[in-house]
C-alpha cells in the first residue's frame, strides 16, 4: 500500500497549495497527484471560459496574459454586467490590469495579489505570479458557488 501514501502525500500538498481543506479546493482538482496536472486543469478552465474573446489566445501562463485582456475576458465570463469587453484595447494594458484586479476584488473577493504596476513594468508577465493569482481567483469562484466542480 505504499501508492495510497503518496496519493494521500500529494492530495495534502494540494490542499495546502489551494488555500487548506478549510476552505477546499475544487474536488476536482484535489484528485490530482502533481502540480502538472493541477496546472493543466487551471489552463485549460482559462482556455474554455475565454474562448471566443476577441485579442486573447490563452496557452500559457506568463505572455497570454501580458496585455490584461485574458484577465478581463476571464471575469467578463462570470460578470457580463460590470463592464463592456469590446470597449477594451489591447494596448491599454495598465487600464485592463485594473480593471481585471478590480473586479475580480470587488465583484469575486478575490485578494489583490498581482500589482498593477509590477504588471506593466515587464513586457511579459511572471507565470508563477498568474498561476497563483488564478489558483486565488479559481478558489474565491469556487466559494462564491460561480465555478461548479464534480463531486466524489
Amino acid at each position: 500500500r505504499p501508492r495510497a501514501s503518496v496519493r494521500a502525500q500529494a492530495r495534502s500538498a494540494i490542499l495546502e497549495k489551494f488555500g487548506g481543506a478549510a476552505k477546499g479546493p475544487a474536488p476536482h482538482l484535489r484528485r490530482a497527484e502533481g502540480t502538472a496536472a493541477v496546472k493543466a486543469m487551471l489552463l485549460e478552465w482559462c482556455r474554455a471560459r475565454t474562448r471566443g474573446y476577441q485579442h486573447v489566445d490563452v496557452q500559457n501562463f506568463s505572455g497570454s496574459w501580458g496585455s490584461g485582456l485574458a484577465f478581463c475576458a476571464l471575469l467578463h465570463s462570470f460578470f457580463p454586467d460590470a463592464f463592456d469587453y469590446s470597449g477594451l484595447e489591447p494596448g491599454a494594458r495598465r487600464h485592463n490590469f485594473a480593471l481585471a484586479f478590480t473586479t475580480a476584488e470587488e465583484r469575486a473577493g478575490c485578494v489583490p495579489l498581482l500589482e498593477v504596476e509590477d504588471m506593466v513594468r515587464l513586457p511579459v508577465p511572471d507565470a508563477k505570479c498568474v498561476y497563483t493569482y488564478l489558483q486565488e481567483l479559481y478558489r474565491c469562484l469556487v466559494a462564491k458557488g460561480l465555478v461548479r466542480t464534480k463531486q466524489r
